[in-house]
Order: C-alpha cells, then sequence, then structure tokens
C-alpha cells in the first residue's frame, strides 16, 4: 500500500512530539501566576514591564527549543522515508530540505525579534525603576501628604506612575530610550521638546508626548466623575539620561530628565486641591487598584 508509505515514516517524529509537549508544560510551568497572601493592592514600580518581559522571556523559551524540533521534522520524517521505498526521489528530498531552510529562517527571525524586545524591555524597566525610587522619596517621611501609585490601569492603557501630592495629581510616563553615538563616536544625550514632537539627535518621536497628554485627560476626567469637582492633573515625561531642551515645549507637559524629580513635583503647583478632596483622591485611587487586583486574580491563568 502506498499510503504506509507516508504514514509509517511518522513513527520516528513520535519522540520529537513527545519533547514538544515537555517543552509547552514546561512553559506553563514559567506562566503560572504567583500572588501575594497579603492584601496589598498597590502595584510595584515596572511591574507591567515586568509582565511584558516574562512574556518575551517565554516566548524566547518556546522559540529556541521548539525551533530545532520543528526545524529537523522534516528531515527525520525524510530520513524514516528512506526505510519504506525501493527507489529515491530527489525532488522529494529536495522539498524537505527547502522547508527545513525556510522553518530555520523563520525560527531564527523570531529569535531575532525576541532578542531585540528583551533588550527593549530591560532598557524600559531599569528607567521605570529609577523614576519609582525617585519618586519614593516623596513619601519619606511619611508625615508628607504624598501618595504615590505604580502602574495604575485605565480603560485601555496603563499610566507607569500618578502621583498625588497636596497641590494636584501628576500622571508621570518613563520613555526609555538608547543614547544616540555621533559621527565621532560621542554619544548625544540632548533632545529637543516642541508642541507635539520630541527631536532626538537622529529620529523624532510623538507618541510619548500624546501618550503622556491621554493619561492626563483621562484621569482628570475620571476623577472629576468621581469626586464631583475639577481635580488639578499635571502631566510628566521622564526621559531617564538625556539633557532636556524646553525652550519650545508647551507648558501642558512637563518634560524632565528624571534628576531631582521629588523635588520637582512638590515645588510644582498645578492647582488648588483642599483637604478633603486630597484624601478622596487618594481613597478612590486606592480602591481603583484594590478592584482591579482583585479583577487579575480571577482570571483563569494562561
Amino acid at each position: 500500500m502506498v499510503w504506509l508509505e507516508y504514514l509509517l515514516p511518522l513513527i520516528f517524529l513520535f519522540p520529537m512530539a513527545a519533547m514538544g509537549g515537555i517543552v509547552l508544560a514546561l512553559r506553563s510551568l514559567h506562566d503560572a501566576r504567583v500572588h501575594s497572601p497579603f492584601d496589598a493592592p498597590l502595584r510595584e514600580p515596572g511591574q507591567a514591564l515586568r509582565h511584558r518581559l516574562d512574556q518575551a522571556f517565554s516566548s524566547l523559551f518556546l522559540n529556541g527549543t521548539l525551533g530545532p524540533l520543528v526545524t529537523l521534522a522534516p528531515l527525520v520524517y525524510g530520513m524514516g522515508r528512506m526505510l519504506f521505498v525501493d527507489k529515491q526521489d530527489w525532488v522529494e528530498w529536495a522539498l524537505y530540505g527547502l522547508l527545513s531552510t525556510i522553518l530555520v529562517l523563520a525560527f531564527s527571525l523570531l529569535l531575532v525579534r525576541d532578542y531585540q524586545r528583551i533588550r527593549r524591555l530591560k532598557l524600559g524597566l531599569a528607567c521605570e525603576l529609577a523614576v519609582g525610587q525617585e519618586l519614593e522619596r516623596l513619601v519619606r517621611p511619611e508625615a508628607h501628604p504624598y501618595y504615590v501609585f505604580h502602574d495604575v490601569p485605565t480603560d485601555s492603557f496603563t499610566i507607569d506612575h500618578v502621583v498625588v501630592t497636596p497641590h494636584g495629581v501628576f500622571v508621570v510616563e518613563t520613555r526609555a530610550r538608547t543614547l544616540a553615538i555621533g559621527t565621532d563616536g560621542k554619544e548625544l544625550n540632548s533632545v529637543a521638546v516642541e508642541r507635539e514632537r520630541l527631536r532626538f539627535p537622529h529620529w523624532q518621536e510623538r507618541r510619548p508626548l500624546h501618550k503622556t497628554r491621554q493619561g492626563v485627560n483621562w484621569l482628570s476626567q475620571w476623577l472629576e466623575r468621581r469626586c464631583g469637582v475639577t481635580v488639578p492633573v499635571k502631566g510628566v515625561l521622564v526621559l531617564p539620561g538625556w539633557e532636556i531642551d524646553t525652550s519650545e515645549a508647551s507648558p501642558d507637559i512637563l518634560v524632565v530628565s528624571g534628576e531631582q524629580l521629588a523635588k520637582q513635583l512638590t515645588d510644582i503647583t498645578p492647582g488648588q486641591m483642599s483637604d478633603a478632596i486630597h484624601d478622596k483622591v487618594i481613597h478612590i485611587l486606592l480602591e481603583r487598584a484594590r478592584l482591579m487586583e482583585l479583577k487579575h486574580l480571577r482570571q483563569p491563568s494562561v
């Protein structure tokens, strides 16, 4: 029977399939969520980036382990075919080789993508932690009426940090960008801030300013609905390691390098806010953080 010549070689793929099953089982163990037994709704600095970094490492693990198995499968199947046929078809062997080559290229591109993604996320996480540590100075000593929330979830995105002060609320967004290299090999670390864009030495971006304004608009509208009054909210964009030129910047967004950030936020006065509204803002942000944490706990693990 001719069809047996194509069916029987599948036996040689069973060990590879078993190894693939073990890899997937190990991945599910890696992805298993660990939850704190304590009632701690506040999120840590960069927690969203930590989650994305875990996902990136999981993808790297899958592509790095399943890649060799999948790319060798056509050749293993072809060698199995050699045992059950009387005459070799070199065109068929060429197809097996071509398929393996295409799979090798595909998984190589996936590994390069994972490497670049992990590198970018690590840089972003390092900057998030640096800004978070700087913001923590606001709550020392604890008698000061400051409160810092990290990774505040909105309806469709996440705000890196929200700082509640006696004089207003700050939306703090952090963006990590690798310093540019000039033609002489020296680092270029100056960025010019305009109303709608950031002009880096070799490129320009609009998304960071847009994202900061988006966070300010959402938080101000959400707080106004919950508090019944207008709450002063100001956006702050932090670019760690860069020298900031704000001569052409718009006054609605403060762009800083992150150094002395805690002192800058204590000196800025976005508006007037009574003690009652100040306490209510902290209370509703704590309540939202607790509700989002409960929602996160109820979601099934992948």
